[in-house]
């Protein structure tokens, strides 16, 4: 007798397939039949008549490797139809080293809640080896499926201890050590390995300002991981520094493949940046010629929509990027940053640091950044720019008045890349860039793209610029098969990890962020997304139905039914 029976449902395969009108059944978590007229001898009949069937989604880069110990259910990407997630990625993780170390290194490239962080830090778990943090996920009553990539600022930390990881360079017996555990990660079942040159990630805690262990690497020390990477046919995933040119001639220079193995190589990230119109043009070229040329096997990352980032006052990502913002992100409290705006010296550096158009990738355009909310009421959804006008001022002038006056009682929102349509469009279907990119648990105050996937489908729907086949493939089969993860297809033996949509409210935009209190956070404010209800009908992993019609059910994050994906044979 079968579990469940889905019956008279339209099946996508996530293969890019045809869909075809049948039945599909699931027993003791898997599928084992797909076609049409199955016995109805089931435990639960589903009808999914006007309904499509498709393989859960999967979600290629998120940092919810602290969450995952809290909330294992991940209920925020759950409810959107992520049925897979991958984490470790941007040298951060939680595979090996002390754990205030690593909190201090996730706590502000990622600008998590230090309540999320004394959280984990209360209950933190000591494992010595990738090997056995591999084993503690197992046990853990996981929601979706994890393919865990191991980070390579923990293991710097790790191996050179925190100081030295962030001041010298290692010595040769540091730099076997590091290739050792890295090498027993992937055999333990790591998916690859993450690094990061991306120089506005910065330590909190008592380094805080330095930027991460793997900044400080030289290339000889990423490229034996990315050999590491390419003798096991693994991941590596890495983001460029845009202020040291030659950061990209490495990482092409690591992506080669002519008279090797490809190194199996995807990078943050490919968009439609405001700052510079031109920029997401090169993208096809540039992978063309690295793939095609060049013996690669490069897949670029995009963003599903506008990349809107909110802010509170003078904390925020977005400032990362200049040193006078830096300095403003490194205070501890209200009163070190007055005590920054009453020096005439910072002022000036502040005003200097934002007009400098030299290598940027946040926009500053004070037209294009709205006030969200703030203490004089009639500034909400006004830019700062036409609030400046109102009070005959220089729009940079004011916008360090309102920083000043208001701190983070100012909230105030930027849309900074991915807000065209047809540049977006273009990204999202180029067959060397996969839509994903999603940061999901990182920046809960900042951004929420817990539903990544479903807006790639209900812009296919709407615009057409991919048929619903490949667009769920895009999101499903095909980041799977590259990423070597068992998963993200529907046939007879997989892992019953499934959803029920419905096609009609896909004919909808995208969906707003919006902000809750959220209960992991003791009531913190979270951004998040909403109104996936209507279209996810019910979302099932390994046969459990944990979705249903936006309602979350007590097996998720209480029953193990996620895996721990490791890599498997292609």
């Amino acid at each position: 007798m079968l579990d469940t029976l889905i019956q008279n449902g339209l099946i996508f395969d996530g293969l890019g397939s045809a869909p075809v009108l049948a039945d599909l059944g699931i027993e003791q978590g898997r599928i084992v039949a797909i076609g049409q007229g199955l016995s109805t001898d089931a435990h639960q009949v589903v009808d999914a008549s006007h309904l499509w069937v498709t393989p859960g989604f999967i979600d290629i880069h998120t940092h919810y490797d602290l969450e995952l110990e809290i909330a294992p259910g991940l209920s925020e990407s759950v409810r959107h139809g992520v049925t897979s997630v991958v984490i470790g990625n941007c040298s951060l993780s939680v595979a090996i080293g002390a754990p205030q170390m690593l909190a201090d290194m996730f706590q502000r490239v990622e600008t998590l809640s230090h309540r999320l962080i004394a959280k984990w830090l209360q209950q933190s778990i000591s494992w010595h080896t990738p090997a056995e943090y591999l084993n503690h996920l197992r046990q853990l009553p996981l929601g979706p499926n994890v393919a865990p990539l191991l980070g390579h600022s923990a293991l710097r930390g790790h191996v050179m201890g925190l100081e030295r990881s962030l001041t010298v360079q290692p010595s040769e017996t540091e730099i076997e050590a590091m290739g050792q555990i890295a090498q027993d990660a992937l055999d333990a079942g790591f998916i690859g390995i993450s690094i990061d040159m991306f120089p506005w990630h910065r330590m909190s805690g008592e380094w805080r300002g330095h930027t991460i262990p793997s900044q400080h690497a030289e290339f000889r020390e990423y490229d034996m991981l990315a050999q590491l990477c390419r003798t096991h046919d693994r991941v590596f995933q890495v983001t460029p520094n845009l202020q040291r040119l030659s950061s990209f001639v490495e990482i092409l220079r690591m992506g080669v493949g002519l008279g090797q193995r490809p190194l199996r190589l995807t990078v943050l990230s490919a968009l439609d940046a405001v700052h510079d119109r031109r920029l997401w043009r090169i993208f096809s070229p540039i992978l063309l010629f690295w793939n095609r040329i060049l013996g690669g096997n490069v897949r670029f990352q995009t963003l599903t929509e506008p990349f809107t980032i909110y802010s509170d006052g003078p904390i925020t990502p977005l400032f990362e990027e200049f040193p006078a913002g830096e300095q403003l992100n490194s205070c501890q409290s209200p009163l070190e940053r007055q005590d920054l705006w009453h020096s005439p010296a910072f002022c000036e550096q502040f005003r200097q640091d934002w007009n400098r158009k030299w290598r940027k990738s946040f926009h500053r355009e004070l037209e294009m950044m709205e006030i969200v909310r703030c203490p004089e009421p009639s500034w909400d959804g006004l830019s700062f720019a036409e609030v400046a006008r109102q009070k005959h001022l220089e729009p940079l002038d004011f916008f360090m008045q309102a920083l000043q006056t208001y701190d983070t009682d100012l909230r105030w929102v930027a849309t900074g890349a991915n807000d065209r349509l047809e540049p977006r469009l273009q990204l999202m279907q180029h067959p060397y860039i996969l839509p994903g990119f999603t940061d999901a648990g990182a920046h809960v105050r900042n951004l929420g793209y817990y539903d990544g996937a479903l807006s790639l489908l209900k812009q296919a729907i709407v615009t057409r610029f991919l048929t619903p086949e490949r667009a769920i493939h895009r999101v499903t089969g095909e980041p799977a098969h590259w990423f070597g993860l068992d998963t993200g297809t529907l046939k007879p033996g997989v892992q019953a990890d499934l959803l029920l949509l419905n096609p009609q409210a896909l004919h909808q935009p995208i969906s707003p962020q919006v902000e809750i209190s959220d209960p992991l956070l003791d009531g913190e404010p979270r951004m998040v997304k909403r109104g996936s209800d209507e279209a996810i009908q019910a979302v099932y992993i390994r046969g459990v139905p944990v979705v249903q019609s936006g309602k979350i059910s007590e097996h998720l994050g209480r029953d193990r039914l996620g895996t721990v994906l490791s890599p498997c044979h292609r």
